[in-house]
C-alpha cells in the first residue's frame, strides 16, 4: 500500500476526535490540503460555538497564536496545518509555544522537494533542520502511515508542542514500522543483518522508503546492512548513550539521506545525502533524483564509505 502522511494524518486526526473531546483546529487556507479537515464536528462560528474545525483565514502567524492561546487557556487541544515552507510565517508563534510550552500541534505538509512543479519557492530545504534547532519543539517527520499514526500519539500524550512534518506524495507502508515504542524513541533499527553490520543507512520522512530499496540491492552484493529510520532526530538525541549505541554503533559507517539540509546530520552520519540548495520545477519524482534523492545515490554513498 502507498498513502500520503498528510491524508494517514488526517484519519489519524478524525480517529482521535472521540478520544479527545478536546480536539479543535484548522488550517489556514489550506484544510483540505494539510489533512486538517475536521469532519462531522460543525465550523467554529457565534451560530455555532460548538464547533471544532475552525477556517483561520490566509494568516499563519495569528493561526499558531490564536492556539497557543487555546493551549494555554486548558481544556483544548489545538491542531493547526499548513505547508512546511509557510512556517516561516508563523516562527514567533511557533517560538512562543516552545518556550510556554503550549500543548499545540502543528502540521506542516508538502515537506520536500517532492512538491513537484509549484518551484522553489514552495519546496522547503532549511525548514527541518531550523526547526530542530527550536529548544523544547518535538519534530517528527514520520517514514509512512504506521510512523504517522505514532507521532499522532506522542503529540497527544507527550508534553508541550509537535510539529507533524508530512508529504504531499504517496509513499509505501513499510514493514516494521508499526511498534509506537521504537519510533518513541526517535530512532530504531527497522531491518538488520543477522552479525555486525559492514554499513549503516538511515533517514527519515520519504526517503526512508529510498534507503529500504538500497539495502536490497546492498544486501544482494553480499554487505551486511542495517536501515534505521529516524522519525525524531530530538527524541533520539534525549536517549540514553546505550540505546544511541545500540542503534548506530561506534566504527560502523553510516549513510543518511533527507530531502532538505544536511545541517544537523554530521552528528550521526558520515556521509550525510541532502539538498543544500534551493529546489526546481518540475515533476516530484523529477526533482528528486535530479538532487540526487534516489536509492542508487544511497547504493553509491554506501560503496564509497565501505570501500575507503
Amino acid at each position: 500500500d502507498s498513502v500520503a502522511t498528510r491524508k494517514a494524518s488526517n484519519e489519524c486526526l478524525q480517529a482521535l476526535l472521540d478520544a479527545v473531546p478536546g480536539l479543535i483546529g484548522g488550517g489556514a487556507d489550506l484544510t483540505g490540503n494539510t489533512g486538517t479537515t475536521i469532519k462531522g464536528h460543525g465550523v467554529q462560528s457565534s451560530e455555532c460555538p460548538e464547533g471544532r474545525q475552525i477556517y483561520f483565514g490566509v494568516r499563519e502567524h495569528a493561526m499558531g497564536a490564536i492556539c497557543n492561546g487555546l493551549a494555554l487557556h486548558g481544556g483544548f487541544v489545538p491542531v493547526n496545518g499548513t505547508f512546511l515552507v509557510f512556517s516561516d510565517y508563523m516562527r514567533g508563534a511557533v517560538r512562543l509555544a516552545a518556550l510556554t510550552q503550549a500543548k499545540n500541534i502543528f502540521v506542516w505538509s508538502h515537506d520536500s522537494v517532492g512538491v513537484g512543479e509549484d518551484g522553489p519557492t514552495h519546496q522547503p530545504i532549511e525548514h527541518v533542520a531550523s526547526l530542530r534547532t527550536m529548544p523544547g519543539l518535538r519534530v517528527l517527520r514520520p517514514a509512512d502511515a504506521n510512523e504517522t499514526a505514532a507521532a499522532w500519539q506522542l503529540a497527544i500524550q507527550g508534553p508541550g508542542p509537535s510539529a507533524l512534518i508530512l508529504t504531499r506524495q504517496n509513499v509505501p507502508v513499510l514493514a516494521g514500522t508499526d511498534d509506537y515504542a521504537k519510533v518513541a524513541r526517535g530512532a530504531y533499527v527497522l531491518s538488520d543483518a543477522h552479525q555486525r553490520p559492514d554499513i549503516i543507512l538511515m533517514g527519515t520522512g520519504s526517503e526512508v522508503s529510498l534507503i529500504v530499496e538500497a539495502s536490497e540491492t546492498l544486501r544482494s552484493e553480499g554487505l551486511a546492512v542495517r536501515v534505521v529510520s529516524m522519525p525524531s532526530m530530538d527524541l533520539f538525541a534525549a536517549q540514553d548513550a546505550a540505546y544511541r549505541e545500540e542503534v548506530l554503533p561506534p566504527g560502523v559507517p553510516a549513510v543518511s539521506i533527507e530531502a532538505g539540509s544536511t545541517m544537523g546530520w554530521h552528528r550521526w552520519a558520515d556521509l550525510p545525502l541532502g539538498i543544500d540548495r534551493f529546489g526546481a520545477s518540475a515533476p516530484g519524482d523529477e526533482v528528486m533524483a535530479r538532487l540526487g534523492m534516489t536509492a542508487e545515490a544511497v547504493v553509491t554513498a554506501a560503496h564509497q564509505l565501505v570501500n575507503r
